[in-house]
């Protein structure tokens, strides 16, 4: 009797270190995930400036960890998820993962060396979602800042706050992709959103694009 007694005390108290192992301010990792990612973007200018797809391995090293990369794609898939065997969804979320990380880095080519602004930490609360907005300073004082709202979700099992989604001058990213994939998923299928993923995902990276 005692040891199961000790044994569930022990698991109940490794399910408490877990959970809060991961406790975390999504306002401090906003800030840091936006240190590192400008710092580097300074520090790897002139390599950066001769081969850009460089972009996508800070995107990966400093950002990517900080997303909550399948719960997106999950919302983004929609009831698609469900009818998904296990081999579908895995494929699809590495095409997911390498799209975003060629999504953002591509974003990140435009970045000329402005002044960002993170927003200040707030009392999180009992709540589970926030949006933490950056600020990116024009070098013109007569232009208005470009405005990023990033989403973040703290995982009910672990605790663990990561974002899942951005918002740019008020156009979420989730809900565009939700929409603008759904024809493809009613009509072709998930097989091939993963195709048409993997092959945006090979794009190089552009900073002339518009």
């Amino acid at each position: 009797m005692l040891t199961k007694f000790k044994q569930t005390f022990f698991l109940v108290l490794t399910l408490m270190i877990s959970a809060t192992a991961f406790a975390n301010d999504p306002y401090q990792d906003m800030q840091v995930a936006a240190d590192k990612i400008f710092n580097t973007m300074k520090a790897e200018a002139s390599t950066l400036k001769s081969d850009p797809n460089k972009l996508k391995d800070i995107v990966r090293t400093d950002l990517l960890p900080y997303v909550q990369v399948k719960y997106a794609g999950a919302l983004i898939l929609g009831n698609a998820y469900k009818s998904a065997t296990d081999a579908q969804r895995t494929a699809y979320f590495n095409a997911f993962e390498n799209y975003l990380v060629q999504a953002f880095a591509q974003a990140l080519s435009m970045y000329n060396g402005q002044t960002y602004q993170v927003e200040k930490s707030k009392d999180l609360g009992d709540k589970s979602l926030v949006s933490i907005r950056i600020l990116l300073n024009q070098p013109d004082k007569n232009q208005q800042p470009i405005r990023i709202d990033f989403q973040w979700r703290k995982n009910t099992v672990t605790g663990e706050w990561k974002a899942y989604d951005l918002t740019a001058e008020g156009v979420s990213m989730v809900t565009t992709k939700q929409n603008e994939w759904a024809t493809v998923l009613r009509q072709k299928g998930i097989d091939e959103l993963t195709k048409q993923l993997n092959d945006l995902s090979n794009r190089n990276i552009d900073p002339n694009a518009k």
